[in-house]
């Protein structure tokens, strides 16, 4: 597992983004904008690379398409491609949260303000 640690900023995002649960493409986008205050924005072709990346390495997973509601809030018979975590997902998460988290307490035992 450490030999996936550090993972990008833009990998952690997407990874976080799905922690709660399945979403498709564009909530991603949206949710990794909101989640680094708008720090990391994501374009589509970013995004599916990554998540191309991810599928491979297995730390997430294709789940059933979830319709797309078109305006008049009718399904569409177009449906997106949604992902969840996958227990290697989550666990790399997990792992670099911890990772962040030591960093953190490391830099506050200088005496420095971490503000969060």
């Amino acid at each position: 597992m450490s030999s996936n640690i550090p993972i990008t900023e833009a990998t952690f995002f997407i990874l976080l983004s799905l922690s709660p649960g399945a979403k498709h493409g564009y909530a991603m986008m949206k949710d990794v904008e909101t989640l680094s205050q708008g720090q990391v924005i994501l374009s589509t072709g970013t995004l599916y690379g990554a998540l191309k990346r991810l599928l491979a390495q297995q730390w997430i997973e294709r789940v059933e398409d979830v319709p797309i509601e078109t305006q008049k809030g009718t399904e569409s018979a177009r449906q997106r491609k949604a992902y969840v975590l996958t227990k290697l997902g989550r666990s790399i998460l997990s792992a670099e949260i911890s990772r962040l988290d030591r960093l953190v307490r490391a830099a506050q035992s200088q005496g420095l303000e971490v503000p969060l």
